[in-house]
């Protein structure tokens, strides 16, 4: 079940009435003069709602005789809300180039020439610009505490700083005066 597909399946269940119908039609298939009488309703009410529940695939209807009979979709119920949750999102693509919007705007605030300005106060914020600092580091390279304070000066001069907090985000770990690049 796709997104749209979900979202129409929660605005069908939204409503009272269909709910009442489909509880109506989980007992047995009915036709539209049947499940009104059943219901307290119009027959075009429940004609109305039985066509925004066929919409969304919840209901189908077959022919018995002179009536058009009304039957829940049973399968369409099998899906979790969890496999709904999971599915890829219609706007994926446009979260994914909206977050690379926002960490361009980050790093043009706040780094000038290839130099830090100033370490930001909000915590995401500061996480992009760590991000950016710890790719000058090579993966499977052991580094001294003095290298990393060279590397980390060319961008910001408090080194001690930076270096803090990138082993505090595990973006690099150390044991005994050595460093290294975390994999993510």
């Amino acid at each position: 079940m796709n997104e749209t597909q979900a979202i129409r399946l929660f605005k069908c269940l939204a409503d009272k009435s269909r709910l009442q119908i489909l509880k109506s039609l989980m007992i047995e298939d009915m036709y539209v003069e049947r499940l009104a009488e059943r219901l307290g309703l119009t027959p075009p009410t429940v004609s109305f709602h039985l066509k925004k529940l066929s919409e969304a695939g919840v209901v189908t209807s077959y022919k018995s005789q002179y009536y058009t009979m009304y039957t829940l979709n049973r399968s369409i119920f099998e899906t979790t809300i969890l496999q709904i949750l999971e599915e890829k999102s219609d706007e994926a693509d446009l979260q994914t180039q909206r977050e690379a919007e926002y960490r361009q705007k980050v790093m043009d605030a706040f780094f000038e020439y290839g130099k830090l300005k100033s370490i930001p106060a909000q915590h995401k914020k500061e996480y992009i610009i760590l991000e950016v600092i710890v790719q000058a580091f090579e993966f499977d390279r052991v580094y001294t505490e003095r290298e990393v304070n060279l590397i980390i000066a060319d961008f910001y001069d408090d080194f001690c700083t930076i270096r803090r907090d990138l082993v505090a985000e595990k973006l690099l770990d150390r044991d005994a005066g050595q460093y290294w690049r975390v994999k993510a």
